[in-house]
C-alpha cells in the first residue's frame, strides 16, 4: 500500500511574524523542496467546474438536499452595531446562538418581504438562512462574512460604487429586512437577556450546484463550512478541525489557515507528522502557505545535510 500524503493549508508566512523555528523544523524546511505556487491553495484541494466557490448551493445541499434546479444565496442572521463611521458586522450565524423556534419567529416576519421580491427565504438550520433565486438570475457578489467581520458594513454592500440597479435592489432589500428585524419583539427579549440582537442579514455565497466537484484527498479537516460542504460533494470524508494530528487512512488536507502560534503548530501538527514521515507511514508532507510558498517534505531529504537550517518563516 502506498503511504499517504498530508497537506497543511497555512496562512501567509508573515502571520507568524518573527517567531523562531525549532532546530528540527528549521532543518527540515531547509532541506525540503520549495515551490512557488500561483492562485488560491483551495483550488488544489478541490477541482470545481464551473470555476467558482458556490457556498450557498453546497451548504444547502448538505442541509436540505434540495439545491438542484435553483440558484441560492445565503442570508445569514447577523448583528451589526452602528458607530460614528457607519455600522460594523460583529456576529453572524452560529455566534448568535439561535434555536429553531427563535429562527422561525424571525423568518415568519421576513418571508412576506422576500417572497414579494421573488426570493423565498427559509432556514433548514437555525444559523444558516437561504434565499432561493430563479435559475439564470443575476447573482450578486458579496463578501464572505469572515472577510467583513469587524469591518464597516457599507464597504461590503454590493455595487455601492457604481450605484447599479442590481446593487440598489439588494441594498433596498437589506434595508427593509433591517427595519423588520429592528422592530421584532424577539430582539427586545434577547437584549434584555444580555444577548446580541439579530438586526441584519448577511448576503453571501451566491451560486448553483457545480457540475462536478472532485478532490484527490480522501479526508478534509476544516472549520470552514464552505470547504467541508464542497468537500462532501467531492466524496471526501470531511470533519471539523481536530485539536491535533491523528492518524487515518488516505491522503489528508488540513485547514490551518487560522493558525498564528508557531509553537502550537509544531507541537500539535508538524512534530507528529514528521514522526509519521520518518516511520514511513506518510510519503510526503506539503505545507501550503497563503502567500504562494510551498514546502514539500519527504524522507530522502534528510541527506541534504549541507543546507543551513532556517531560523524563521519570514519571507
Amino acid at each position: 500500500m502506498t503511504a499517504a500524503t498530508a497537506t497543511l493549508l497555512l496562512p501567509q508566512r508573515e502571520r507568524y511574524g518573527g517567531q523562531r523555528l525549532s532546530e528540527d523544523l528549521g532543518r527540515r524546511l531547509a532541506r525540503a523542496d520549495r515551490v512557488a505556487r500561483e492562485g488560491d491553495p483551495l483550488t488544489r484541494v478541490l477541482d470545481i467546474l464551473p470555476r467558482g466557490w458556490p457556498v450557498a448551493a453546497a451548504t444547502r445541499q448538505r442541509d436540505a438536499g434540495d439545491a438542484a434546479h435553483a440558484a441560492w444565496l445565503r442570508a445569514d442572521p447577523a448583528y451589526v452595531r452602528p458607530d460614528i463611521n457607519g455600522a460594523r458586522l460583529l456576529a453572524y450565524g452560529e455566534a448568535l446562538g439561535l434555536d429553531e423556534a427563535e429562527a422561525g419567529e424571525f423568518l415568519r416576519s421576513l418571508k412576506p418581504a422576500f417572497g414579494d421580491a421573488g426570493f423565498p427565504i427559509d432556514a433548514p438550520h437555525p444559523a444558516r438562512w437561504y434565499l432561493r433565486l430563479p435559475q439564470g438570475a443575476k447573482l450578486p457578489q458579496f463578501a464572505s462574512p469572515e472577510t467583513a467581520l469587524g469591518a464597516d458594513l457599507f464597504e461590503h454592500l454590493p455595487d455601492a460604487a457604481d450605484n447599479s440597479p442590481e446593487g440598489r435592489r439588494w441594498r433596498s432589500l437589506l434595508s427593509e429586512a433591517q427595519v423588520i428585524l429592528h422592530n421584532h419583539p424577539r430582539n427586545a427579549q434577547r437584549v434584555a437577556a444580555g444577548r446580541a440582537p439579530v438586526n441584519s442579514l448577511w448576503f453571501w455565497g451566491a451560486g448553483v450546484l457545480p457540475d462536478h466537484v472532485r478532490s484527490t484527498y480522501a479526508r478534509i479537516c476544516s472549520d470552514d463550512e464552505a470547504l467541508t460542504a464542497l468537500g462532501a460533494l467531492a466524496g471526501a470524508r470531511v470533519s471539523a478541525l481536530p485539536p491535533r494530528w491523528s492518524a487515518g487512512e488516505g491522503d489528508l488536507a488540513v485547514d490551518l489557515r487560522r493558525s498564528r502560534d508557531l509553537t502550537a503548530l509544531e507541537r500539535d501538527w508538524l512534530t507528529p507528522l514528521a514522526a509519521e514521515l520518518d516511520a514511513g507511514r506518510l510519503s510526503r508532507i506539503v505545507l501550503e502557505f497563503g502567500d504562494g510558498e510551498a514546502y514539500q517534505l519527504a524522507r530522502g531529504q534528510r541527506w541534504r545535510f549541507w543546507r543551513r537550517p532556517l531560523r524563521s518563516l519570514q519571507p
